[in-house]
C-alpha cells in the first residue's frame, strides 16, 4: 500500500468529510430513497433515481476516502531540513531559456493546485525536483515541452492552502 503524504490540515479535513458522509449523509439519503419509494412505480420515479444516483456518487466518495485516510501519511514540513528539495520544500527556477522565476511548493496529491504554485509530489516536475539543491540544474521533458531550469533557491515557507 502507497503512502499518501499529505499535511495535518488536509488528514482532518478529509477525516471530517468521511465522518460527516458515513453518520450523516448516508441516514438522510437513505430517508429520501424511502420516501420516494413510498411514493409507488420506482420506474417513473425521478426522486428516487436521483437519489439513487447521489447514493451511488456518495459510497464511491466514501471509498476514496476511506483509501487516502488510511493511505495518509502526515507530514509536517516546517520540522524538515530543506537543503535538498523535500516534501514542503518551496523552490524557486530560473528557466534557462527565458530566464522566467518560476516558484514551487512540493506538496501531496490531495493539495496539489499548480495556480497556486502548489504542486503535487507525483507530478513529473516534483519528481525531477526531489532530492536536488539549490544550484543543480535540470532539465525536464514536460507536457508544455522540453524545459531546462537552474534550481536558485530552496526553502520552507507556512503552506497555506486554498
Amino acid at each position: 500500500m502507497q503512502k499518501e503524504p499529505m499535511l495535518r490540515e488536509t488528514f482532518e479535513k478529509l477525516s471530517k468529510e468521511l465522518e460527516q458522509l458515513k453518520n450523516e449523509e448516508r441516514g438522510k439519503i437513505a430517508k429520501i430513497i424511502d420516501e420516494a419509494r413510498a411514493l409507488g412505480d420506482l420506474k417513473e420515479n425521478a426522486e428516487y433515481h436521483a437519489a439513487k444516483e447521489k447514493q451511488g456518487m456518495m459510497e464511491a466518495r466514501i471509498i476514496e476516502l476511506g483509501d487516502l485516510v488510511s493511505r495518509a501519511q502526515v507530514v509536517d514540513p516546517s520540522t524538515l531540513q530543506h537543503q535538498r528539495i523535500s516534501f514542503g520544500s518551496t523552490v524557486k527556477l530560473i528557466d534557462a531559456d527565458t530566464d522566467e522565476e518560476l516558484t514551487y511548493t512540493i506538496v501531496g496529491g490531495q493539495e496539489s493546485n499548480p495556480d497556486q504554485g502548489l504542486i503535487s509530489f507525483q507530478s513529473p516536475l516534483a519528481k525531477l525536483l526531489l532530492g536536488k539543491e539549490e544550484g543543480d540544474d535540470i532539465r525536464a521533458n514536460l507536457p508544455s515541452g522540453k524545459k531546462h531550469y537552474e534550481i536558485e533557491e530552496v526553502f520552507y515557507r507556512e503552506i497555506v492552502i486554498g
